[in-house]
């Protein structure tokens, strides 16, 4: 995965490529320990395939740190790449007995290559969004519910990479468990305000249904789509992602490692056709 942009090795990738050696290198060494072991039971109870199918949840009682590195290819008449790592913390927070408030914050750190002749290429931070979503402690009617608000954040580190304007919506998600099987839904709209007078307002909906099958020896099988679709541009774009996972254990320390591809249906003139997923996720189980 390093070195995305061949014969520049001193260009925007190489702090990219940096990250990614600090997450690779660990978890190859986590992997090597784990071979020929399965995952015992996690710290604060329940086994792995329950710990596990909690990760399909996004509303979770379960604090998590998800490492989501994304490469896509395709982008332009260059047909360039993209490298996309998202750091995704998210921290359940009890309010009371019956209601928790779930926050789930999404860090881009970007490295993009120049989609046509006279752009530039690109590399930093992109625009964070942070969601919060207010859960009930128990599932009603057999539903596991969230809804509030999510905010865009205009803390990209090139023009680039980010909108240049705040943004506020409202975000829900809905979801069944039963049997190792997880599915649900995810959505949000986001309203942007204040825009740079050579700037379109943000006007966009995020659509993700998603399906997963996890096992009794902690592997998840994934299906979902993660769309967006813009109002100002009436566009679509429609990425389908499979991904396999496995949750396994170091000491008192569970991890998830998964690996995925994608196809994008439907994109913008220009917009990336295809790419890969790896991800790294830490659990902190109660």
């Amino acid at each position: 995965m390093i070195g995305i942009h061949s014969g520049n090795s001193g260009g925007p990738s190489s702090w990219l490529g940096a990250v990614l050696i600090s997450l690779a290198l660990p978890a190859a060494s986590l992997a090597q320990e784990a071979v020929g072991t399965d995952a015992p039971a996690p710290a604060g109870g329940g086994n792995a395939s329950d710990l596990a199918q909690q990760l399909s949840n996004p509303v979770a009682d379960l604090i998590s740190l998800p490492l989501q590195y994304n490469f896509d290819t395709g982008f332009g008449p260059n047909d360039t790449d993209r490298s996309l790592l998202n750091v995704q913390p998210v921290i359940p927070i009890s309010l009371n007995e019956r209601w928790n408030v779930i926050s789930r914050t999404i860090i881009p750190l970007l490295d993009v290559e120049a989609a046509a002749p006279g752009l530039d290429d690109a590399s930093g931070v992109g625009d964070i969004t942070q969601s919060l979503f207010f859960s009930p402690k128990q599932p009603v009617n057999g539903w596991i519910l969230g809804a509030g608000p999510v905010f865009l954040l205009p803390t990209a580190t090139d023009d680039a990479l980010g909108s240049d304007q705040f943004g506020i919506g409202p975000t829900a998600v809905a979801l069944r468990q039963s049997n190792g099987w997880t599915v649900g839904a995810l959505v949000n709209h986001i309203w942007g305000f204040d825009a740079p007078d050579d700037r379109d307002e943000v006007n966009s909906s995020f659509v993700q249904p998603f399906l997963t099958y996890t096992t009794p020896d902690a592997w998840t099988f994934s299906l979902n789509t993660e769309s967006i679709y813009d109002w100002n541009t009436d566009q679509w774009t429609v990425p389908v992602n499979l991904g396999v996972a496995k949750l396994v254990q170091f000491g008192q320390q569970p991890v998830s490692f998964q690996l995925g591809y994608r196809e994008y249906l439907e994109a913008p003139e220009g917009g990336p056709e295809r790419g890969l997923r790896f991800v790294v996720t830490f659990l902190f189980p109660k």
